[in-house]
């Protein structure tokens, strides 16, 4: 009896060891997001999953920090906004690749790697903030922001701002170079101002009737309209009419917030667990009622603020395409003096 109840004993004590280990599991992010716009993800996972999640806030040089830290980096997951930051994660030899039923059945082809070094997680939208008056134009383009008859009318955060280099790469990518800078110089010729602030800002002018439309960020809008930027920017938002352009026999321009798997992570399973947390039905729709983003999986709910500018149709050309022309792109912008 004795020799039975030491036996019960060990295995309970085996048990709870295991349990242990199981509530002690752990993953390390490093993130380039602001902490206050992941963590109700993250509570959420973790009151899930009791998966601790250890966020590291790093506001620059993220693959900077991971390549001087080498096999002693503790990073698990690396997560930033910006695809040509996702791919630079990948070009400098810190991303693993992840093969995940999960994560191919949930994010479309065009917003992942193929070899799945690289998952996007949310999508923003290159919009146009424009006058009242202007809310029922119809088939605004891109291109059409270099036409004469926006002289004058025109307001943009700086030209070397990655959100406007994206969509010049985007644009080089798509009509070559020779356009591109006829049509980066037409652009400049239509600005009200100097490129300059940002992308609110542009709303501000719109209002003060410095100019006629601009360009900015998608989740701006949700972020001015639902009063989360104070009075006066509700004000800003409610005031003016956004628009969804699109490139000429193509789409919207968007650009992505997503995350790889660290080369060394320490805890591998636990980081592709957490990706897969985050592209799921709670996680997306998180995505999209907290930080008015547009989400990465089909079927998952677009916030009311975003749903109300209609519907998003996405530009066909490869994200990566569009990373490994910004550089060119920046080089175009200094070449007509854009911001000048």
């Amino acid at each position: 009896m004795a020799v039975g109840i030491k036996r019960l004993a060990w295995a309970g004590l085996a048990a709870w060891a295991t349990l242990g280990t199981a509530l002690a599991a752990e993953v390390n992010l490093y993130t380039t997001r602001e902490p206050g716009l992941i963590k109700p993800l993250l509570d959420a996972y973790t009151a899930k999953t009791g998966t601790t999640v250890n966020t590291v806030f790093v506001e620059k040089g993220l693959a900077e920090r991971v390549a001087a830290e080498g096999a002693r980096a503790k990073a698990d997951v690396l997560m930033t906004v910006d695809i040509g930051n996702l791919i630079d994660l990948v070009d400098r030899d810190l991303a693993q690749p992840v093969r995940s039923p999960t994560l191919e059945a949930a994010i479309p082809p065009a917003l992942r790697d193929a070899e799945g070094r690289w998952f996007a997680l949310s999508m923003r939208a290159r919009v146009a903030y424009a006058s009242k008056d202007l809310k029922d134009q119809k088939g605004l383009t891109y291109e059409s922001l270099s036409d004469p008859s926006w002289k004058g009318g025109l307001c943009l955060r700086s030209g070397q701002h990655p959100y406007n280099t994206a969509l010049v790469a985007h644009y080089l990518v798509r009509h070559g170079a020779d356009a591109t800078e006829t049509w980066l110089k037409g652009v400049k010729a239509n600005l009200a101002r100097k490129p300059a602030g940002g992308d609110r800002d542009v709303a501000r002018d719109i209002l003060a009737d410095t100019c006629k439309i601009g360009l900015a960020n998608s989740y701006y809008v949700g972020l001015m309209r639902s009063g989360k930027g104070g009075p006066e920017q509700k004000a800003w938002g409610d005031g003016i009419a956004v628009l969804l352009p699109t490139f000429q026999g193509g789409g919207t321009h968007v650009n992505v917030s997503g995350a790889v798997v660290a080369k060394a992570a320490p805890n591998r399973d636990e980081a592709v667990k957490l990706l897969e947390y985050l592209i799921s039905d709670a996680a997306q729709g998180m995505y999209a009622q907290g930080n008015y983003e547009y989400p990465v999986k089909a079927g998952a709910p677009v916030d009311p603020l975003l749903a109300a500018l209609g519907p998003l149709t996405i530009d066909t050309t490869p994200l990566v395409e569009i990373a490994r022309n910004r550089k060119a792109a920046s080089l175009l912008l200094d070449k007509v003096g854009f911001d000048n």
